[in-house]
């Protein structure tokens, strides 16, 4: 029985693509990591997935007629490497039926917030606007909403009195680095079972 083949969508530095690298390179995720898929050439992950000689396919939007246009593109390369499982850790770009649909349920994001709350880019920064007294970290399913899929795993993070948001995103993105690799082993050991908008994990 072959590993649970993944692919990683990211933007920016790539932190929590490098906590699946890590992961899978000591051990504890047994999976392959297949593909980094990044619409900023320029962006810090791409030397990141460079330096764990993984594939990287980086993209320019613009070069494009639309979104759907370059995720074709993208579907067939994801198509012909078999891959599994899409992570979406960082990636800042809405995605279209043409990925969704094909992948629904073998398609999971990273949010740091305790979702419903504070969907969107600014997850954090309105968490302390809001005053709430805990915030957190969420892996779901990608349905097409705004950070609206099915939850798969969430963990809570004290936001401290004297927090700023640079000080807060440390603490949620460490925890990031935790939760994303252990949600994506719980599916590649077929733990994880989608029903509707219930998602259960096996022990």
């Amino acid at each position: 029985m072959r590993k649970l083949r993944i692919a990683v969508f990211a933007s920016g530095s790539g932190s929590n693509f490098q906590a699946i690298s890590d992961a899978v390179h000591n051990g504890t995720l047994d999976a392959d990591l297949q593909l980094l898929v990044c619409d900023r050439p320029q962006a810090q992950v791409v030397q990141r997935a460079k330096q764990a000689d993984v594939p990287v396919f980086a993209f320019l939007p613009k070069t494009y007629s639309g979104r759907e246009a370059y995720e074709s593109e993208i579907l067939t390369l994801l198509n012909e490497k078999e891959i599994d499982l899409i992570v979406l850790a960082g990636y800042m770009r809405i995605l279209t039926p043409v990925l969704v649909e094909p992948f629904y349920g073998r398609m999971i994001n990273i949010h740091p917030s305790l979702l419903p709350a504070f969907p969107g880019v600014r997850g954090i920064a309105q968490a302390l606007e809001y005053g709430v007294k805990m915030t957190g970290v969420t892996v779901h399913y990608v349905d097409g909403g705004l950070d609206s899929g099915p939850i798969i795993a969430q963990r809570a993070v004290d936001v401290q009195e004297d927090d700023t948001e640079d000080s807060l995103a440390e603490r949620i993105h460490a925890v990031e680095h935790e939760l994303l690799p252990l949600a994506i082993g719980w599916i590649a050991a077929g733990r994880v079972k989608l029903d509707g908008r219930r998602v259960t994990v096996s022990s």
